[in-house]
């Protein structure tokens, strides 16, 4: 495993290299030929990364295939060797060595994810979460906490029938798309798993037909594994027969969206947890047992996951669905491990439920957009919620398990249709579209494309789709939660701790990250501040530990998380009317905090301002929920009660567009032609622009900074070609060393000449460069060669005031400059933090060169010694130059 690790960063490392040689070569050719492709992305680039790109994913196959053929031989060995009286590896072990594997098939899973292959990405995560929970189980049998081979068979049967239904219906999949090798597999362990339940009651007939099942599947993983990595390692030289990979082509956004792939893995997850609570009602264990929980809490876990990987898909309904689904499982886990701490009874506070239950309604409605199988199937978890509602003891009453029975078939179905779908090019009918085109008829309501930009965040474009919902709706979850009020029975008799921790704590802390990662400062530190509040005190209050601690010591604590949220509640004024009185409410509820511990509540104070916050962060939820749909009309959020003119105060007048689409450079360039200045992303940082042929705008930018004027703009150009015009009024030295140099983070500090006039500056002269000379420079970036390709050449600046830090972020761009830039390409943060070296060649006919400033380039880079036993050890050659170059004595020392 190791090995596998350590050969992939090596490839990873030589692929950056290539990719970066690849640019270099092309650089170079384009300044030998004078000819400069202006398409997004140079052809040369793209080839180059492709077989990168495709090897790293037979990579992930080979340690995918190689795990499950390990994990086989594990339990093959310990199958086929076992005894009623003894068996060959201790529970333990086993159940440590399969949680490694487990751990190495979910890596795989998930880096499988991040493109288009969900018949693997399935199988890869049900196989971990098979092994992730059986190994729970026997650690727990090894240490005594599950005795004896009845509490082993009670504990393992449920888990195994799940994931032989969920395997059985992969296989299938697989053989209606032709994946013979991953087919053979999931029936494999399907078989082998059915095989172990009939050795749980007859260990003489299910472990030799259970090992047999491994005993294929290590083979053929072996020989498919193997031959993928040898593969990988040689480049291809040597390849196995039959194991070759195929190259697919990258799916767009829109297809990224509409195949997450994960999806499938949430789905076992609901079928696991489903099989879990319906076995007793169906008379298949006794009852439930403590030992049962490692499968709740690893589909837990598992929806988890799903989860974070559904943001990373901008499959936000999906992400807010799974997210709320993991609540639940880790809910149903706490409620099994009561026994442990001897209490029979188990009450669930009614409001809790029923306002669980809406928000599931909430979702399915929303969800029909996707497909009507969606929005039908999450209907069942919104009875699932209702039954909790109507049964004080809902997991272990009837009801609620027969709706469980019930998620267990259609979640089986669903798993089908979905898997099928995704990985076979013919499709199931699911009501897809059925909601878009009837809203097409009507102008009542119009539905949000299904684009990318939909999840862009203001002021750039993120990797992961907006959180806010799911944040919102468990915030709603926590404040519904502790209106329970604790009886004589004690804090842990009431299921409020599991809903307060897990969905207040764990996944508000979830969607700070997610909203940190979209650039959204003040958002990301309330969530995550109200996630470390709630966990806090929900372990503290609902935990069993609040009474002998209650006092000064907790008030202590509760009075700085009262400060911290007086700065959140501050910063809302800037942000959304919704969100100040998000983060007021919450400054109520941390005063309520406050005044149970001091013995001073007010009756009723409590539950009062715990429902309040409750309904304003349920009108948040429906309202991020229903514009993230819709178009139009809008559900209000209110505007700031103060604007900046800095970082969100210029969202009507000032674009910021995506670098990386070829329409939204297009409209910086329109933007530069009407006489606008821009930001724009470059190879160092980030840089303030104006067309030259606009004397109006590069005045406007050279006023832009601060005593800008002694720091001259300087001129840049797409290629040297534009210079050809002028290469008889260029000195030769000059010209080789522009060509060997360029394109670069290199600027050439050159003498002011009539080669200007090519140009046809005109009035932009005066603001460019100095007087006697001027800096000019073609940058290594594809966007900015581009955008100037099509406005013509550029003045640039640095996109900061004079005298404050260069500017490494698209975000910044605005914050600084103001209403003195009208449009911002964001292409998030730089590539490097350091400004391009300044060369001096204002004397470079004389073969003398000197560095205003050394940038991301140092002068080793920019000179190549002439020999190190020259006499002359200030002398140097530029790397691809003819001439002899020397450094000034000035400057050297």
């Amino acid at each position: 495993i190791a090995l596998l690790f350590l050969v992939e960063h090596t490839y990873r490392s030589s692929a950056a290299g290539l990719g970066c040689a690849a640019r270099g070569c092309s650089a170079y050719k384009a300044g030998q030929s004078n000819v400069r492709s202006v398409s997004p992305e140079p052809p040369l680039q793209r080839d180059a990364m492709t077989e990168p790109r495709v090897e790293i994913e037979s990579l992930h196959f080979s340690v995918g295939i190689l795990g499950i053929s390990g994990g086989s031989l594990l339990l093959l060995v310990n199958g086929y060797s076992h005894s009623p009286s003894e068996a060959l590896i201790h529970s333990t072990a086993l159940g440590i060595l399969l949680l490694i594997i487990a751990a190495l098939l979910a890596y795989a899973g998930v880096r499988r994810s991040l493109c288009h292959a969900p018949l693997f990405v399935c199988l890869c995560l049900t196989i971990s979460a098979l092994w992730c929970g059986s190994g729970l189980v026997h650690i727990l049998h090894g240490e005594g906490v599950v005795q004896g081979e009845e509490g082993l068979r009670g504990a393992l049967i449920p888990g195994l029938a799940a994931f032989t239904l969920a395997l059985l219906v992969i296989g299938v999949v697989g053989v209606l798309c032709k994946e013979v090798v991953l087919s053979i597999i999931a029936f494999s362990v399907c078989l082998a798993c059915a095989h172990q339940i009939a050795g749980l009651y007859d260990p003489s007939f299910g472990q030799g037909a259970s090992a047999a099942s491994y005993l294929l599947v290590c083979f053929l993983g072996a020989y498919f594994g193997t031959g993928r990595l040898l593969s990988y390692i040689t480049k291809g030289k040597v390849q196995l027969p039959g194991t070759r990979s195929e190259k697919k082509a990258k799916l767009t956004a829109a297809q990224a969206q509409d195949r997450n792939d994960v999806v499938t893995a949430g789905l076992v997850g609901n079928l696991l947890s489903a099989t879990v609570l319906a076995c007793p009602l169906l008379g298949v264990v006794p009852a439930l047992v403590p030992g049962q929980v490692p499968w709740l809490w690893t589909a837990g876990v598992l929806q988890l996951g799903v989860c974070i990987l559904s943001y990373r898909a901008m499959d936000t309904l999906a992400a807010t669905f799974y997210g709320f689904t993991a609540v639940l499982k880790f809910a149903e886990g706490y409620s099994l491990l009561l026994p442990v701490w001897e209490l029979q009874v188990l009450f669930s506070p009614v409001p809790l439920p029923t306002v669980f239950a809406v928000l599931f309604f909430m979702l399915a409605l929303f969800s029909t957009q996707k497909s009507l199988a969606d929005g039908l199937y999450q209907l069942f978890y919104v009875a699932y919620c209702v039954a909790l509602a109507a049964q004080p003891r809902g997991f272990f009453q009837g009801g609620t398990q027969g709706v469980q029975a019930a998620i267990f078939v259609v979640s089986a179905v669903m798993l089908l249709l979905t898997l099928h779908n995704m990985a076979c090019p013919w499709r199931l009918p699911t009501g897809e579209g059925l909601l878009r085109s009837l809203l097409s008829r009507t102008n009542l309501l119009t539905l949000r494309p299904l684009d990318k930009d939909l999840h862009a965040p203001y002021l750039g474009y993120s990797k992961y789709a907006d959180a806010e919902v799911l944040g919102h709706g468990c915030s709603v979850l926590s404040a519904f939660a502790i209106t329970a009020t604790v009886g004589s029975e004690g804090p842990l008799a009431f299921l409020v701790l599991p809903w307060v921790v897990v969905a207040g704590g764990l996944l508000q802390l979830l969607c700070g990250s997610v909203a940190f990662a979209r650039g959204k400062t003040l958002e990301s530190t309330a969530f995550i501040l109200y996630g470390i509040m709630w966990a806090v005190w929900g372990l503290t209050r609902y935990g069993g530990l609040y009474g002998a601690t209650r006092g000064f010591n907790v008030a202590v604590g509760i009075i700085c998380f009262l400060l911290f949220n007086c700065f959140i509640t501050g910063g809302a004024l800037f942000l959304s009317k919704a969100w100040f009185a998000y983060a007021l409410t919450f400054q109520l509820i941390l005063v309520s905090f406050l005044l149970d511990t001091l013995g001073t509540l007010p009756y009723g104070y409590d539950i009062g301002v715990t429902i309040i916050f409750g309904l304003v962060s349920f009108y948040c939820f429906l309202a991020n929920l229903f514009n993230s749909s819709f178009q139009s009309p809008q559900l209000p959020l209110g505007t700031p009660f103060f604007r900046l003119s800095g970082y969100g105060g210029g969202g009507e007048h000032c674009p910021h567009v995506p670098a990386r689409k070829a329409t939204s450079v297009q409209q910086i360039a329109e933007i530069m032609k009407n006489g606008g200045t821009c930001g724009m992303p470059t190879d160092t940082v980030y840089v303030l622009v104006a067309a030259c042929n606009r004397p109006d705008a590069v005045e406007k930018a050279y006023k832009a900074k601060v005593h800008a004027q002694d720091r001259p703009m300087s001129l840049w150009i797409s290629s040297i070609k534009q210079l050809e015009p002028a290469r008889h009024l260029l000195n030769p030295v000059l010209w080789d060393f522009m060509e060997a140099a360029w394109p670069s983070s290199i600027s050439m500090v050159i003498p002011r000449g009539p080669w200007m006039d090519c140009f046809g500056l005109k009035d932009s002269a005066k603001y460019i460069g100095t007087p006697t000379s001027i800096a000019i420079r073609n940058p290594d970036c594809t966007v900015a060669t581009h955008l100037i390709d099509l406005v013509g050449p550029i003045a640039t600046m640095s996109a900061n005031p004079t005298g404050e830090a260069d500017t490494t972020h698209h975000n910044q761009v605005y914050a600084k400059l103001g209403d003195k830039v009208d449009g911002v390409l964001c292409d998030g943060p730089s590539p490097e933090n350091i400004a391009s070296t300044v060369v001096d060649c204002t004397k470079i006919e004389s073969g003398n060169i000197g560095f205003f400033r050394v940038g991301i380039f140092p002068k080793s880079q920019v000179l190549a010694p002439a020999s190190t036993s020259s006499p002359y050890p200030s002398k140097h050659y530029c790397a691809d130059c003819k001439h002899s170059l020397t450094l000034s004595p000035a400057i050297t020392e």
